[in-house]
């Protein structure tokens, strides 16, 4: 285990100590946890709880944190008041173990009162327990009651604190922010990305294919992380992580959480993901803002709550899961967007790749924001969780892609112009790229690296220039509003900034 920070900083002396404090519970149980949230649950009819939060997402706007925002005398007053108060209110602790690798793996300490145990039950379901006697690298208290909302962070001291939100996901992030803060600290790189490993047939027996998967909500980042390519045995394609992994200068992907999933459940069927159903349909997992009837029916297709419905689920519940986290090393890395300009795929620079990564481009849809369907959304690489300069993120993506010699690619998962791209479609390609058996040319139209022929596929089907209207202007209109948008990040080199597509 790492310890970066230094004692002076860190909050422990302030909080209560959970082995002696009579307010506190210290490593309850999750059975002992669930029974705190017994008033709260609705039971599932597969025998799992579910509950229903007031805040049903994260509240971006109201997180600051002391590095990218300036403290004042607030910001630290809540700081102060909501540490304090944790020593008077009826508490239950946990302590839990954040990533494997042993130089990325911490001890996480949360504080929530005693009537949230859910908050702590779907956290000690999502990542592995600390060893004993292990002292804490990250502590966060989430005070769901608090009279306004309000999450702050001072990652140097590994302190988070979450006053009025009751939402699971505040607690989750409040360790992964951490932990992706501290693996750029170490000269590698936090990203918001799924990890999955491909074995495939080659002339010296199975060859292992180490992949990473970047994107926004709704392109399909955990539907393909999990996927198994429809491969035959003895090959197959294996899903380490879905969420949060750190690229390490040696090449090697660590993984965050061992222990279960942070799923969006929204429209989830057996059909089309019958991994991820059946391990959701378990009794070990836990229900966030899903429709539970009284009876414990549950419909994933209703948005009676949030189209944000979510559910914990078990690794060792997930067929598509592997025991291992940390991915060995990282052969290709795929940026998934919907935008209907972009080819089903692209391969690109080192220095496209770090475009690609600093635009983090998708194009919202009508569940996100109705009145934006279609408009093009961006997130630095797809991680709105990045501590300090995003531009010198842009910087280190592109630094450790080129000494790693990692191929990157644009996928589109969703359409070019009119004509869909459908699974079958994209998971073609994701094969044919593992395998590393395509022939690539120039496309006139986008200026793009795009296959030239795909076994199984016809690729010129989707040719950008005879799917959408008015390809010329459009692009050339995508290609102003990507320029406009990389304008804002000065730190980004400007080799960087030139190899804008």
């Amino acid at each position: 285990m790492s310890d970066p920070l230094s004692a002076t900083h860190r909050p422990a002396l302030e909080l209560p100590d959970p082995e002696t404090a009579e307010n506190v519970i210290y490593n309850p149980s999750n059975e002992l946890l669930r029974s705190f949230a017994e008033s709260q649950e609705t039971t599932t009819e597969f025998g799992a709880p579910s509950y229903v939060s007031t805040e049903r997402s994260r509240n971006a706007d109201k997180t600051k944190n002391d590095i990218d925002d300036e403290f004042g005398p607030e910001d630290e007053e809540l700081i102060s008041d909501v540490v304090s108060a944790a020593a008077d209110m009826d508490l239950v602790c946990v302590d839990r173990r954040v990533g494997r690798h042993p130089d990325n793996s911490y001890v996480c300490r949360l504080y929530v009162p005693k009537e949230y145990g859910r908050i702590a039950l779907s956290l000690s379901k999502l990542l592995e327990p600390a060893d004993p006697d292990a002292e804490p690298d990250f502590y966060t208290v989430q005070l769901p009651d608090w009279d306004r909302t309000a999450i702050r962070i001072r990652p140097e001291a590994g302190l988070t604190v979450v006053a009025g939100s009751d939402y699971t996901g505040e607690a989750k992030k409040s360790f992964l922010r951490l932990f992706m803060y501290y693996a750029k600290q170490q000269g590698g790189l936090g990203l918001h990305a799924g990890s999955k490993r491909v074995r495939l047939q080659g002339e010296n027996g199975l060859e292992t294919v180490g992949q990473l998967f970047l994107g926004l909500s709704g392109t399909g980042k955990s539907t393909l992380t999990a996927h198994g390519l429809w491969l035959d045995e003895p090959e197959d394609a294996t899903m380490l992580q879905d969420d949060v992994c750190a690229l390490r200068p040696d090449g090697t992907v660590a993984g965050s959480e061992g222990q279960g999933l942070f799923i969006k459940t929204h429209g989830l069927e057996r059909e089309t993901e019958p991994a991820i159903y059946d391990a959701t349909t378990d009794e070990s997992a836990v229900l966030e803002n899903v429709d539970v009837a009284a009876d414990g029916t549950v419909d994933f297709d209703s948005d009676r709550y949030s189209t944000n419905g979510r559910a914990i689920i078990q690794r060792d519940e997930l067929a598509s899961a592997d025991d291992d986290i940390d991915l060995p090393g990282v052969d290709q890395i795929f940026f998934i967007t919907r935008h209907p300009a972009m080819p089903p795929v692209a391969k690109l620079t080192p220095e496209e790749a770090a475009v690609a990564f600093m635009l983090g481009e998708s194009v919202q849809t009508s569940a996100g924001d109705p009145s934006a369907a279609g408009e093009s959304v961006r997130v630095v690489g797809t991680n709105p969780f990045i501590v300090g300069s995003e531009g010198e993120e842009g910087n280190r993506f592109r630094d450790l892609i080129d000494d790693l010699d990692v191929d990157c690619y644009v996928l589109n998962t969703g359409s070019v112009g009119g004509r869909d791209i459908g699974v079958e479609e994209t998971i073609t390609l994701l094969r044919a790229i593992s395998r590393g058996t395509l022939e690539w040319t120039t496309d006139e139209t986008t200026g793009f690296t795009i296959p030239e022929s795909v076994p199984g596929m016809d690729i010129e089907a989707f040719a950008v220039e005879e799917n959408l209207t008015d390809a010329e202007s459009k692009l050339a209109s995508l290609r102003a509003e990507r320029e406009a948008y990389l304008d804002q990040f000065e730190d980004l080199d400007d080799s960087i900034a030139d190899a804008l597509y």
